[in-house]
C-alpha cells in the first residue's frame, strides 16, 4: 500500500464516484481505476462492487471494513511528516462553529497564546456536519459542535448547554420582561440557526408563510446588518455576551422557551500521538475557562455592557 492508493480510496468512500474523485484529486479517471485495483490486488480481495451503469460506487463489506484501517494508515503517515517538524513547538488544530470561535473560545485562544510560548494554533471554523468528517481524517485534532451524529471512531461528550433569549434594541417594540413569540413580528427578525433542535422549535412557532427579515450563518454580520430599531433576535448566552460589546440590549425571557444549546466535545477514538500534549493542555485550559464563565443576564432592563468597555 501507498498513499496515494490509499488517498484515492478513502476520497471513493466519501465522495461515492469515480468522477468526482478523479476531479478532487486533479487525475484522470483510469489513474483512479488503476489505483483502487492495485490497492485491491495487494489486499487480496475486492474493495468496490463494480456495476455498470451506476453512477455510485458502493463498498463490499470487505470494504466497509477497510475503512478505519485506511483511515488509521492515513493518520500514522502523517504523523510521521509531522516528526520532521520542529519538536519545541505544539501545534494544535482546533475545529469549531463560528458562533464557538467569536462568541466563546476566542478570549481561551489568546490567554492560552499567552501563556504558552511553545503552543501554536490552528482554527478553523466549519459546520457541525463537516467538522466531524475532518476530525475522522485526522485534519483537525479536536472540534466543538452543536450536533450530536454518530460516526465510527469519533467520541462525542456533552461539553456545556447554554439558554437562549430574546434580544432586542434600545428601544425594544416590545419592552416586557417574558415575552411570547406571538407578540414579536416575524418581518423584524435576525436569525441565525443556532442547532436543529432549535430549528424544529422555530418551525412550530412561526409561520411558514412568514420569514425572517435578516438570516445569516456569521454573528458577526448579523451584527452588522442590525440597523432597524425594532429588529430582534433568539440567542444563547454566549452570543448575547458578545454583542453586548457592540450595542445595548434589552434582554427577555421567551414564555414558550427554545430548548437549550448543548455543545459537544468531539475526539478521534485515535488521536495523532503527536498532538496528544497540545489537546491535553487545551483540555485543562478550557475545563478552567468553563468554570469561571458564569454570567447572569439582566432580564427586562438595557443592558448597558458596551459603554463600559
Amino acid at each position: 500500500m501507498n498513499l496515494s492508493e490509499i488517498e484515492t480510496f478513502l476520497t471513493i468512500v466519501n465522495t461515492k464516484s469515480i468522477t468526482r474523485t478523479a476531479d478532487l484529486l486533479f487525475l484522470s479517471q483510469p489513474t483512479v481505476s488503476h489505483r483502487l485495483t492495485s490497492l485491491e490486488n495487494e489486499l487480496g480481495f475486492p474493495l468496490v462492487i463494480r456495476n455498470k451503469g451506476h453512477k455510485q460506487v458502493e463498498l463490499t463489506t470487505k470494504g466497509e471494513d477497510f475503512i478505519a484501517i485506511a483511515e488509521r494508515w492515513m493518520a500514522l503517515w502523517k504523523e510521521t511528516v509531522e516528526l520532521k517538524r520542529n519538536q519545541e513547538t505544539l501545534l494544535l488544530t482546533i475545529g469549531c462553529t463560528d458562533s464557538l470561535n467569536i462568541a466563546i473560545f476566542s478570549p481561551l485562544y489568546d490567554s492560552l497564546l499567552n501563556e504558552n510560548s511553545t503552543l501554536d494554533l490552528s482554527i478553523q471554523s466549519h459546520h457541525s456536519s463537516e467538522l466531524y468528517g475532518l476530525l475522522g481524517e485526522h485534519n483537525i485534532d479536536i472540534g466543538f459542535v452543536y450536533h450530536k451524529l454518530h460516526y465510527k471512531n469519533i467520541i462525542t461528550e456533552k461539553l456545556f448547554e447554554e439558554k437562549l433569549y430574546l434580544i432586542q434594541s434600545e428601544t425594544p417594540a416590545v419592552p416586557n420582561a417574558k415575552i411570547h413569540t406571538d407578540e414579536l413580528d416575524p418581518s423584524l427578525e435576525l436569525f441565525l440557526s443556532w442547532d436543529d433542535n432549535y430549528q424544529i422549535w422555530h418551525d412550530r412557532w412561526f409561520s411558514s408563510v412568514s420569514r425572517p427579515h435578516i438570516a445569516a450563518d456569521t454573528i458577526l454580520l448579523l451584527d452588522r446588518l442590525w440597523k432597524k430599531p425594532g429588529n430582534w433576535m433568539i440567542a444563547p448566552v454566549s452570543v448575547i455576551l458578545e454583542l453586548s460589546h457592540y450595542r445595548r440590549l434589552f434582554i427577555s425571557e421567551l414564555k414558550n422557551q427554545p430548548p437549550n444549546r448543548v455543545c459537544y466535545k468531539i475526539k478521534h477514538r485515535y488521536p495523532k500521538s503527536t498532538s496528544k500534549r497540545a489537546v491535553e493542555l487545551f483540555e485543562n485550559a478550557l475545563d478552567e475557562y468553563l468554570k469561571n464563565s458564569d454570567f447572569d443576564i439582566p432580564i427586562g432592563r438595557i443592558w448597558d455592557r458596551s459603554s463600559s468597555l
